[in-house]
This record gives structure tokens, sequence and C-alpha cells, in this order.
């Protein structure tokens, strides 16, 4: 049982207490100084602080689009694309890395304030290495910078001279390309016009076919689908749909990476056309797949052709020309893909 203070200690206690107020000449002992508490740079930086925090749970690096699970974990638009796209590919619910919910494009929602928090974040230029707000950086890099890479206006005739802006006017006054014969500048204009002319071809075999007279429009959905298989892959399949009083389908699957749908790959995408049913003779058709009105897909335009029969009902699998595996890992984010698909039915290919 503790020990309990008597009458004379509670009395001596008292007067201790009460000595400030009784006693004028009473001092109290001095407060300790405030000892400076050193910290190093980084940690008294506020906006090193911050980029710990509104950094992306996958790759870790500051998001320009900022998504976020339910429970407010921050995702990049390309790792948030990236994990539903393996989800979809391995035919599991995507979950944040984080907290292990579940993340789909109705769950998620854009962190506006993330992203206008990140934008006046300093990063610093990739050339002259000056710390720049971020909504600022990208103009300065194209515009500004002296150190910026910058190539001679003589490159179209052969020069392949490149450096930092600063020097580009010296090394342009003394640049000996101009001064080239005739026949060794041709041989760099021959490559440039080359491109040109095979770009015009395309556009004017585009506008040559939608100028025929038999020429449909058909705005499509790609569905995803599972094969029977043991291991089951991804394809994608739209409803039937007519067009030259037959019925047709177009297919659809992932090339590179279906045998390990999560490690960051080159992805692509491949499509057919398949007619159904039977053709009383050979149908000629040229085809062009583009975006939909309504989809976010990003494609340089490809014209195919193909002989359609009762013996060759459906092309090979072709390129679906997307720009790169971004757009792809978006495409497969998405529930479906949406598409138009131009069918023109000529004579001769």
């Amino acid at each position: 049982m503790a020990d309990t203070p008597g009458p004379s200690n509670l009395v001596l206690q008292e007067n201790v207490e009460n000595k400030e107020n009784m006693d004028l000449e009473f001092e109290p002992e001095k407060k300790k100084a405030k000892l400076d508490i050193p910290t190093t740079e980084k940690d008294h930086k506020l906006e090193d602080r911050l980029s710990g925090i509104l950094c992306c749970a996958v790759c870790l690096d500051l998001p320009r689009i900022c998504f976020q699970c339910t429970n407010g974990h921050l995702m990049c638009a390309g790792c948030y694309n990236h994990l539903l796209a393996d989800g979809r590919l391995k035919d599991e619910s995507s979950t944040c890395p984080n907290c292990r919910c579940e993340i789909s494009k109705s769950s998620c929602t854009r962190n506006l304030a993330v992203e206008k928090a990140v934008s006046e974040l300093p990063s610093s230029c990739q050339f002259c290495a000056c710390l720049l707000p971020r909504n600022l950086l990208s103009h300065h890099e194209r515009e500004q910078c002296q150190e910026r890479l910058s190539t001679c206006k003589y490159s179209r005739i052969g020069c392949p001279w490149k450096g930092p802006n600063h020097e580009l006017k010296e090394h342009e006054k003394g640049c000996h390309h101009p001064n080239k014969s005739g026949d060794d500048i041709m041989e760099a204009v021959a490559c440039i016009d080359q491109q040109a002319k095979d770009a015009t071809q395309l556009y004017s075999r585009i506008f040559a076919l939608l100028s025929c007279e038999k020429i449909t429009f058909n705005d499509l959905q790609l569905k995803p689908y599972r094969t029977d298989d043991f291991i089951t892959k991804l394809f994608y399949e739209t409803s039937r749909f007519s067009a030259f009083n037959h019925q047709w389908v177009i297919k659809a699957r992932i090339n590179n990476d279906q045998k390990n749908p999560a490690l960051t790959t080159d992805r692509s995408m491949s499509y057919q056309l398949v007619l159904k049913g039977k053709a009383s003779q050979p149908i000629n058709i040229s085809f062009i797949a583009l975006k939909g009105p309504y989809g976010e897909m990003l494609i340089n335009p490809v014209v195919y052709s193909q002989e359609f029969s009762n013996e060759n009902p459906e092309t090979e699998y072709k390129d679906l020309p997307i720009h790169n595996s971004t757009e792809c890992n978006k495409l497969l984010a998405s529930k479906t893909i949406n598409m138009r698909l131009i069918m023109v039915l000529s004579s001769s290919s």
C-alpha cells in the first residue's frame, strides 16, 4: 500500500507551490533555450515531401493525369490503364497496388486537386537542369531552353548536325552543305521525296475509294471474350453487321504477351474481317479501320484488300495500326472498343 503524505508534508508542499505567489522576490527557473534541430535540405523542402506523397503508387513518378481508387491511393494514367489491361488479359479483377481494392473505369475517379498541385511542383529541365513549375516546363524545353537539342536548317539536304540551341546559329554560318553539288543534295532529297510519295499514295488511294459507287460505313463495338482452351485467351469480336447484302464480323486479338500479360511489353492488336454465310460469286472488298465516333483509338489509316469466296471467307490477321503499346493498354482498359469500318466493293483491288 502506498505511503500517504502526513499533515506536515502537505503543508510543506503547499508552501513550495505557493512560494511564487507569496514571495515578491521569487524568480522561476529560466526556460530552456530553443535548440535548432539540424535537418537535411531534402527534409526541409516542402516540394520534396509533397513529391513523395503525391507520386503514383506504381511507378513512383508524379502523375500529370491522376486517378485514385476508392480508398484514395493515386495512380498515373499510364499505370492505371496498364493495370486494367493486365486484368483484362488475365481474366481477373484489377486491384489497387496499395490496398488491393478492386479498380475499374466506374470505381476510379480523376483527382483534379492532385493534378493541379503536381503542375505547380518544380521539375528540372532535361537539357539545362534548371528548376521550373511542371506546367511551364514543356514550353521551356520546346521553345526557350538554350541547351535544347536542335538540328541544322539544312538537315533536309543532308546535314547531320545536332547540338545545343545556342550553338545553332554559329554552325549554320559555317555549314558546308549549302555549297554542295546538286548531285549530293539530290541524294538527301530523294529520301524525303519517297516519304512524301508514300503518304500521298495512301491518301490518294483513300480518296479514290471514297468516290466509289458501292461503299458502306459501319460503327462497330469490339467486345471481349475468352477462348475455351485450358489456358483461356482473350479475343474480341463484333456482332454481325450487314454490308453489300452479306453478313460480316470483325475479330481482333492481342499480340506479343499472351503468355505473361503482367510483363510490360510492346503490346499490339491485329484484326480480321470474316464473311458469314455463302457467297454466290467472289466479292472483292477493300476496307479501312478508323477511330469510332465515341472511341479513343489513335490510329493511322491503312487500306487492306481481300477477295472473299466460299473457299476464302476471312482475311489473315492484319495489324491494327494504333500508335503504340500505351494506346493498346487504353483500349484493353475499356469495356468495349469502338471503331468505324469503311468497306468498298470494287471490281479490282
